[in-house]
């Protein structure tokens, strides 16, 4: 199954403003990185996100919310959150934003 278009859309817009960001065609999907570090990406029709491990496990307690796990090996740090949960562009901006403010404070590659 492709990405969904619509919601790479959705996250370019969100991303237009900010400087450092780069896309990248990975994993079945699209991934947003932030001065070289993986910070969003689309897989599916849900949003995938990189997003402080500590507070890792309160994300996931929240709706339409679970780990990335395509493998069977869930990754540590990255969740995805459903359709239902990005459905507006609020919710999806609150994701990004999050990401996006965990990922700055990581070192440039």
């Amino acid at each position: 199954m492709a990405f969904s278009e619509s919601l790479a859309l959705r996250v370019r817009q969100i991303l237009s403003s900010r400087r450092g960001i780069a896309e990248k065609k990975m994993f079945g999907g699209v991934g947003f990185l932030l001065n070289g570090n993986m910070c969003v990406g689309i897989w599916k029709n849900s949003l995938i996100a990189r997003i402080d491990p500590e507070s890792y496990e309160d994300a996931l307690k929240e709706e339409y919310v679970r780990k990335f796990d395509i493998t069977g090996r869930p990754m540590k740090g990255w969740i995805l959150v459903e359709p239902d949960g990005i459905e507006t562009d609020a919710q999806l901006s609150q994701w990004v934003e999050r990401s996006l403010e965990f990922v700055s404070t990581l070192p440039k590659k």
